[in-house]
């Protein structure tokens, strides 16, 4: 659904501004490439946040709270 609302605003854009269109389609992988970096940040800490609260309630699940 994401995909088609995209593809949608792009003919928008494309009706309105062709060399912007143009500019955008150009532009958007080089913007995914530098978002890659932030996203596998991203998923490092919360893996860290997760590890770090399953060491804190371990002592309480060994010991039978839900």
């Amino acid at each position: 659904m994401n995909a088609l609302i995209l593809l949608v605003a792009w003919f928008l854009l494309f009706v309105f501004s062709a060399p912007l269109a143009m500019l955008a389609l150009l532009i958007m992988p080089v913007v995914w490439l530098i978002s890659l970096p932030l996203r596998l940040l991203g998923i490092t800490v919360s893996a860290l946040f997760a590890l770090i609260r399953a060491l804190l309630m371990l002592p309480a699940r060994l010991l039978g709270a839900r």
